[in-house]
């Protein structure tokens, strides 16, 4: 083995997850540009639609995101009336943000978002899972 083989594209694992993700992203975009949302917006909206509202740090720990990536969509959501900001009464630094009715009445437009893709995606159901929980594996070993 060549001491050079491990800078080879085709032997390293961050290529085709980073490939893999950004033609996924592109699978969603014509469904999403339905909705009027970015990928980032919409991740964030399914968060809010499961919880109704958390805090932008939660939001931030549960898509992984920093808040120089978070901030700009969170207040691109709020200009779109999806969501609104505001200060959690017990500590003035930490930011809540709520989902709005505009924001809970986009679910019903984006419900089908995840079946559309799926069928884009070639894997059967076994090797989703198993895509899955390699993944989160991958996410949870920081």
């Amino acid at each position: 083995m060549d001491k050079y083989d491990a800078l080879k594209l085709e032997n390293q694992l961050c290529f085709p997850l980073y490939a893999c993700a950004r033609e996924i992203v592109k699978k969603y975009r014509p469904y999403l540009d339905e909705l009027d949302l970015t990928y980032t917006q919409y991740i964030a909206m399914m968060v809010f639609w499961e919880k109704g509202k958390c805090s932008a740090k939660e939001l931030g720990e549960k898509l992984y995101l920093d808040s120089g990536t978070l901030t700009p969509v969170l207040k691109s959501l709020e200009k779109k009336g999806l969501v609104k900001r505001g200060r959690a009464e017990s500590d003035e630094r930490v930011l809540i943000v709520s989902i709005t009715e505009k924001g809970e009445e986009l679910r019903e437009r984006a419900v089908d978002v995840p079946f559309e893709v799926a069928k884009c995606i070639d894997i059967d159901d076994g090797e989703s899972v198993a895509l899955y929980k390699t993944l989160y594996k991958i996410l949870s070993a920081k």
